[in-house]
């Protein structure tokens, strides 16, 4: 009977097992067979739907089971959206986005009210509905836009902004036509709309972070925070669909919500976003490939017409707006591209609202028909002019000179010694990384010459640090080295590998004696000059809200300022954690002048007393981690109070993670190929403000 049960290939297919198979040959298989005909592949899961749906070969129904994926996925993209948006560039650009979203709205009201009064000879209410569908729209071409690298552009910046308004505004004016057709539109009605939207925004802003981070500094079971998130994602959701408004709204502002506390980098964005694109978001465009019905161009001239009309008018009003947008704000023709391709695809509040509008008796079944044939060709024409201008502007972002690569420049070393700690120093070099250096990290554990019993005991350490760092999509180097002792086999490893940074855990000890930083440490220190990170990490660092940078007077004048800033930089470029600089007036302006060309959310306060810690101990909160920089004896931003920096730490920052930073402080001899740290020649010393723009050119 079992048997019979799974060859039973009756059309649609019913038995659950095969129509998963048949789902997941097509996501394997439609887009590698699709590219080859240059066809994104979102495009490609889309036709394959088509092809298999009711109104294709009928392999498959569109029932319950995918219409769920297909919601899931549909939710998916939304939070990915909200989780991948550079927050800093986001705020910097909210008015751009503004700007860009009443374009999108306005001018597909306007016309398509015209087009379904004048055209379709539609009722008032009715062109108004027909609308809002040209309104909204879905960000279809998002992952392709994810695939090239380009979701940090201020074009993808300004759509994913512009996507809220529109779509809230499309879906709000949804709720009150539909609320008119039944006649319950009142004062009442406006005041619950109001009233829902307001407490679940703010549910969703400012109590969804509290709880994430509770979560996330007490449980590291990776199955145990990816189902978090997912939890988190469908909250969000259900509490959107509450307050009146589309759950993708709340998707989105879930994605917002745990921007800062899911790396760019991290294991768990790494897990987010492989299960997403392997399974969520192609069962949703499968699902929307179902939809389309090839027949409803040969049913009557009527559909080809309201078809046409539909299709035309959505795309000429999102393309008006796309190159308002880009001429208002100067943008390139890529950007345009971008812009529209994320703007024009029709698919979930646009199927939201017609067949709302179906079911209430306001649009017809030509009209449906219509929006099938929408949905297919906006869905086309938004996929290849995103991936043309997401191409293009990859092409440009990524044409880096021969000696800018980041391999080259950028090689990361991490001695492991302490099991417990391992995972938090892989944590925290993904962090300090460009995004771009995949295999430019290395792991080191040193086995002495007298302690060769041990070795079996480095290689499980080497191991679990490579475990930690495939995790978070990172190739590991993993290193093991015999020498006389622990010191010169870093040393060693340094000048060998060319290492640009050196990345050093602290030890557990509760209290920082004044020999804090050890043995060890201190001689790396004499024989290295190479920027080095010493950590303490007391939590996981995806859950730290700020990092506070403690500058030293004329440290803009050391040889080494661009090479710790930059890495510094990283920081908010990978968590979005915000950065507080404690620094003198002159050090703070030449931060901002940075920080003008290349945004991050940074705030600054003015600090030149080095004898007075309180000054930022006030300041110091319990999610806090304490960047300070040092120097070394008799270099330019040396002060004697350094020397208290043990007692500083146990008095005021007891509970907080820390971060001691050594710089390159002197320029060795520049044809000493044992000087790793110099990546990029320095001629001289007054032109460090040239190459710190060059160093963040690249960011």
């Amino acid at each position: 009977m079992i048997f019979l049960a799974i060859t039973d290939l009756t059309l649609p297919l019913s038995n659950p097992v095969l129509k998963f198979l048949v789902i997941l040959i097509i996501i394997l298989f439609a887009p590698l067979i699709l590219n080859r005909f240059k066809i994104p592949h979102i495009l490609g899961l889309i036709i394959a739907g088509a092809v298999i749906g009711p109104n294709g070969f009928n392999l498959l129904l569109r029932d319950s089971s995918i219409i769920l994926s297909g919601t899931a996925g549909l939710l998916y993209i939304m939070f990915l959206a909200g989780l991948e948006i550079d927050l800093a560039e986001f705020k910097k650009n909210s008015g751009k986005s503004l700007l860009f979203g009443m374009l999108t709205f306005l001018i597909p009201m306007a016309l398509g009210t015209i087009a379904g009064y004048w055209l379709l000879e539609l009722s008032v209410m009715s062109s108004v509905l027909l609308a809002s569908m040209f309104a909204s729209h879905t960000l279809i071409a998002y992952p392709i836009l994810s695939k090239l690298g380009v979701t940090k552009n201020r074009a993808v910046n300004i759509s994913v902004g512009g996507t809220m308004i529109t779509d809230t505004l499309a879906l709000l004016v949804l709720a009150v036509i539909v609320g008119m057709n039944a006649g319950v539109v009142d004062t009442a009605f406006w005041t619950r709309l109001s009233v829902s939207m307001v407490l679940f925004g703010l549910t969703v802003v400012f109590v969804f972070p509290v709880i994430a981070r509770w979560f996330l500094k007490r449980f590291d079971d990776s199955v145990s925070q990816y189902i978090f998130v997912l939890v988190m994602v469908f909250l969000g959701a259900v509490l959107a669909e509450l307050a009146g408004i589309e759950a993708i709204v709340g998707a989105f502002l879930s994605g917002l919500a745990l921007n800062r506390l899911i790396p760019s980098t991290s294991s768990l964005m790494n897990r987010i976003e492989f299960v997403g694109n392997a399974v969520f978001i192609p069962f949703f465009l499968i699902g929307v490939g179902m939809l389309v019905d090839y027949k409803a161009f040969f049913k009557d001239f009527e559909t080809i017409k309201v078809a046409a009309v539909m299709t035309v008018v959505a795309t000429v009003a999102k393309y008006a707006a796309a190159w308002l947008t880009q001429k208002s704000l100067g943008f390139s023709a890529d950007e345009r591209r971008i812009i529209f391709g994320l703007s024009n695809a029709q698919a979930a509040a646009t199927l939201a609202a017609v067949l709302v509008g179906f079911n209430v008796g306001l649009l017809d079944e030509t009209i449906l028909n219509g929006t099938i044939v929408m949905i297919l060709i906006t869905c086309t024409i938004a996929s290849l002019e995103a991936q043309k201008g997401g191409k293009n502007i990859s092409l440009k972002e990524t044409a880096i000179p021969e000696e800018e690569d980041l391999e080259k420049r950028e090689r990361i070393l991490i001695p492991v010694s302490n099991p417990e700690t391992i995972e938090e120093l892989i944590s925290m070099s993904s962090i300090l990384k460009s995004k771009e250096n995949k295999k430019g990290i290395y792991a080191l554990n040193i086995v002495e010459n007298d302690d060769t019993d041990n070795s079996s005991h480095g290689k499980r350490l080497l191991e679990k640090a490579e475990v930690s760092a495939a995790a978070a999509d990172i190739s590991l180097n993993t290193l093991s080295r015999y020498d006389i002792n622990t010191a010169n086999g870093i040393v060693g490893v340094v000048k060998e590998h060319n290492i640009t940074d050196l990345v050093l855990g602290l030890h557990q000890n509760k209290r920082i004696t004044e020999s804090y930083l050890g043995k060890i440490t201190d001689s790396v220190l004499s024989r290295c000059n190479t920027t080095t990170f010493i950590y303490k990490p007391l939590q996981p660092v995806a859950t730290i809200k700020r990092h506070i940078v403690v500058i030293p007077q004329n440290a803009e004048k050391e040889f080494g300022f661009p090479f710790w800033l930059s890495k510094v930089w990283n920081i908010p470029k990978n968590t979005g954690a915000k950065l507080v600089f404690y620094a003198n007036e002159k050090t703070t302006e030449y931060i901002k002048k940075i920080q003008h060309k290349h945004p991050i959310e940074a705030d600054f306060r003015i600090f030149d007393d080095w004898d007075d810690f309180l000054i930022i101990s006030r300041d110091v909160k319990s999610d806090d981690n304490l960047l300070i920089i040092l120097s070394k004896i008799n270099q330019v931003s040396y002060h004697p109070n350094m020397i208290n920096l043990p007692s500083y730490l146990n008095r005021y920052f007891q509970n907080n993670s820390f971060i001691i930073v050594y710089p390159v402080q002197h320029v060795a001899d520049e044809t000493d190929p044992n000087n790793p740290s110099l990546v990029e020649p320095f001629e001289r010393l007054d032109e460090i403000g040239k190459n710190i723009i060059r160093l963040f050119r690249r960011k």
